[in-house]
């Protein structure tokens, strides 16, 4: 129980990621706030987490909304009476390549991944700050290395990684310790859309050095240590989640095996 007692909020709860760090969360005795657009999905993750004898509740919000964000918290405060935890999951892709990207398009990318994320960071502080709180950001591999056609995304993300730094040599003084977790490629329902076929699948499974693709149980995991007092000599931190996969330098066609 590793949770026991805290109050967390965790965007982007609805699926993927999201809903297993809700679910991770309940289970070390966490109260969990899962934030979403999608209200059915997060009921069916609610709805999971009270069958397994868990608390938590679901509220549609538009991350990129300031003042939806504002009742988010408020929300929150109301119904658990205090916030610890954030995990700043919610993100929004829109693809495109840099020399034709819409301008659209590309703010689309930081409004939810990083717009939305700070939002929820100011407004959550004063809670965080008289709680001893952490905040966990969700970026991605995609803002430490180039990509064809993620240019705004990969930007987005490459921002949290910034914004997490800052955020915790600014509050560190104030006991609210700030972290970012780095996944790579795992089966989420966006994933799958992205490679529907086993072929598909098991090309990209090859392409990791651990050779598979991940599991969102196991983002989880690293994302329930860095919110979690275990790490709490740990700010500033990018914990990597990836099979390996930024750690590979390609030698061409060497090969010492």
């Amino acid at each position: 129980m590793r949770l026991e007692n805290k109050v967390a909020i965790i965007t982007g709860a609805g699926q993927g990621i999201g809903a297993a760090t809700a679910r991770r969360f309940a289970q070390e005795g966490a109260s969990v706030v899962l934030a979403a657009r999608r209200l059915n999905l997060l009921q069916e993750v609610v709805e999971e987490i009270e069958a397994a004898g868990g608390t938590a509740m679901a509220l549609s919000v538009d991350i990129s909304d300031e003042q939806a964000v504002k009742e988010l918290v408020s929300d929150t405060v109301k119904a658990y009476g205090k916030l610890d935890i954030v995990v700043n999951n919610a993100v929004l892709m829109v693809p495109g390549m840099i020399a034709n990207h819409d301008t659209k398009g590309w703010r689309q990318n930081f409004a939810v991944s990083l717009d939305g994320a700070m939002f929820l960071m100011r407004e959550a502080y004063p809670q965080l700050q008289s709680n001893g709180g952490a905040v966990v950001n969700v970026s991605s591999v995609c803002g430490l290395l180039g990509s064809t056609g993620t240019a705004g995304y990969s930007a987005a993300k490459a921002g949290m990684l910034a914004l997490t730094r800052n955020a915790a040599m600014e509050w560190c003084k104030k006991g609210v310790r700030v972290n970012s977790v780095i996944p790579g490629v795992f089966l989420t329902p966006p994933t799958e859309g992205l490679m529907p076929d086993e072929a598909s699948q098991a090309a990209t499974a090859k392409s990791v050095p651990i050779g598979r693709i991940g599991d969102p149980a196991e983002c989880a995991n690293a994302i329930l240590f860095l919110a979690s007092d275990e790490a709490s000599y740990v700010t500033g931190a990018e914990l990597v989640v990836d099979g390996g996969r930024t750690a590979e330098l390609h030698t061409g066609t060497a090969s010492w095996d």
